[in-house]
């Protein structure tokens, strides 16, 4: 995730914005450690600051991903997007990747193809990859099939290189992904 909103996200906040990605090891440790550090978050954080919260469905249900997120950030005083009133604007917001991070490459194929020109061209048309955040039974497992398909990754997907390279040819309006355009309406609310 890291590496891809690297190459993404001053295509969508604009070149002259800054922001800084902190990076958990996976979701249990974010989940485990995200109320010690939006607690310590909200008793510096200015006015013009936001924190997105970012993290993958994987199996769970999203409404209480997202509730347990939001509780969250409501007992250490923060004002989620979802909660923002006209008195108090929003100082987070919690997105979520749906099924994976890898959803978001099935919904921009054609920056797939331009980082690696042997994918298929028509994936997209499929039935099964029709929608990217319906694609069922690991999407990260999908993608990596694709690839290894088309001659990439014979020795397992490389999941940094490949975000790296994907999100350097994004152009993040088209990405079909209804997820990740959540994230990008939010970021560009910022």
């Amino acid at each position: 995730m890291e590496a891809l909103l690297q190459e993404i996200l001053p295509a969508i906040l604009g070149k002259e914005a800054s922001f800084a990605i902190h990076p958990f090891r996976c979701k249990n440790d974010l989940l485990a450690k995200l109320p010690q550090r939006l607690e310590s978050y909200a008793g510096f954080l200015p006015d013009d600051w936001r924190i997105v919260v970012i993290v993958d469905r994987d199996n769970d249900d999203c409404r209480d991903l997202k509730q347990r997120l939001e509780e969250m950030a409501s007992a250490v005083g923060l004002t989620a997007r979802t909660s923002q009133s006209r008195e108090k604007p929003w100082q987070l917001v919690n997105r979520i990747a749906i099924e994976e991070l890898e959803s978001w490459y099935f919904g921009e194929w054609d920056a797939v193809r331009k980082a690696y020109p042997r994918v298929p061209q028509h994936l997209r048309r499929r039935k099964n990859f029709h929608d990217p955040d319906a694609i069922a039974g690991g999407t990260w497992e999908a993608f990596e099939r694709v690839m290894q398909r088309a001659g990439y990754f014979r020795e397992g997907l490389r999941k940094t290189k490949a975000a790296q390279a994907i999100g350097r040819e994004m152009t993040p309006c088209r990405n079909k992904s209804r997820s990740f355009q959540v994230l990008r309406e939010a970021l560009l609310d910022c």
